[in-house]
């Protein structure tokens, strides 16, 4: 711990650290600051005497001089789920190496009302720019409607909208998930959404339609989740109670994880009996049994484009309007291609199944 210069008084001013240093205050200014033009030697002798010293810089001065609170503010939504809160991770990581601090409010309410009082907090608190995680249409119009004064960059699948955003292109997602699957032979392809006024879900689902029909197939049946493992569950019962369905798409891993619990309790093998592909490729989805084939979302370029977006606002020059960024699908041992012999699908083993267990 360094020592202060003047005990019990007051802490080290940049003065001090520059008198300890043999430099001048700029010169310490400029190590501070990471700029240029100073040698390396002089900037170690700068950076000795800040430890030596204890420094630590004056960010309120700092402040009233730039008019800058080097703070981003984040509306962040249903952070108990996966994706939002990896958005948020790879947000603070990005701001963070900018020298920016983050702000980060949970909403529950999606509300218009509540998402303009959360806004209006972190404007109070003068931070220079808005990132706001918008799961939902509601969310997208509230802030349409919205005069910040600040940059503001929505992150969400959003389309077309006023606002500028970043998002993943999840129906580019869905089409890549279904369109491996078509690929391996299947032909009767069901899908799991998320909830249905999530854009994302709607989006994975538009992308498993478009897929099918570009390849000229009708869309197999089409059961909804909440993204929990346990909805997963529920609609894999429901669906191994019909017939012909040689493959699922979740629209999440954890949807699949329930899924896959499902079909093992009917006696049905994977990818033998069926294939299965979900979306994210969270940190478990590789140690599923089989590992799960998945779309994996890149949330640390999401942050750091987001952020660059805020920055390009904050400098005042003219960011992009809309940024999507490309999902990946990632093989693994959940999907495998039609054994020739199918005729029916999974609904042959599962009357198997069924029988067996009367």
């Amino acid at each position: 711990m360094g020592e202060s210069v003047n005990p019990g008084l007051r802490p080290p001013v940049m003065e001090d650290v520059a008198a300890r240093a043999g430099v001048s205050h700029q010169t310490v200014s400029r190590v501070i600051n990471s700029l240029p033009n100073v040698s390396e030697k002089t900037r170690q002798r700068v950076e000795a005497a800040i430890v030596e010293l204890g420094y630590r810089r004056n960010t309120a001065a700092r402040q009233l001089v730039t008019r800058r609170s080097e703070t981003l503010g984040v509306v962040a939504h249903s952070m108990e789920q996966y994706g939002p809160s990896h958005i948020l991770l790879g947000i603070q990581e990005a701001a963070h190496a900018a020298g920016y601090a983050v702000n980060s409010v949970g909403q529950a309410d999606t509300g218009g009302a509540a998402i303009i009082e959360t806004i209006e907090y972190h404007l109070s608190h003068q931070v220079d720019g808005l990132v706001v995680i918008a799961p939902r249409e509601a969310i997208v119009r509230a802030i349409e409607r919205l005069n910040p004064g600040v940059p503001i960059v929505v992150i969400g699948d959003i389309g077309s909208s006023g606002v500028h955003s970043v998002g993943v292109d999840q129906q580019r997602g869905g089409w890549l998930a279904t369109r491996h699957l078509i690929d391996l032979g299947h032909r009767t392809i069901a899908h799991i959404m998320g909830p249905t006024d999530w854009l994302d879900a709607k989006a994975r689902r538009r992308g498993w339609e478009g897929a099918l029909a570009d390849a000229g197939l009708e869309p197999g049946p089409l059961l909804v989740g909440d993204w929990s493992a346990e909805s997963g569950y529920e609609a894999g019962r429901k669906l191994f109670a019909g017939k012909g369905c040689t493959a699922v798409f979740a629209g999440n891993d954890q949807m699949s994880l329930g899924l896959m619990r499902a079909a093992h309790e009917l006696g049905l093998r994977i990818p033998e009996d069926l294939s299965v592909v979900g979306f994210d490729d969270n940190p478990d989805s590789g140690y599923f049994f089989p590992p799960l084939t998945t779309v994996r979302q890149d949330f640390a370029e999401l942050g750091r484009r987001c952020v660059g977006m805020i920055l390009d606002g904050i400098a005042g020059s003219d960011p992009l309007f809309s940024v999507r960024i490309q999902s990946q699908l990632v093989q693994r041992a959940s999907t495998a291609p039609l054994p020739p012999a199918a005729v029916t699908g999974t609904s042959a083993a599962i009357e198997g199944a069924e029988g067996s267990s009367r």
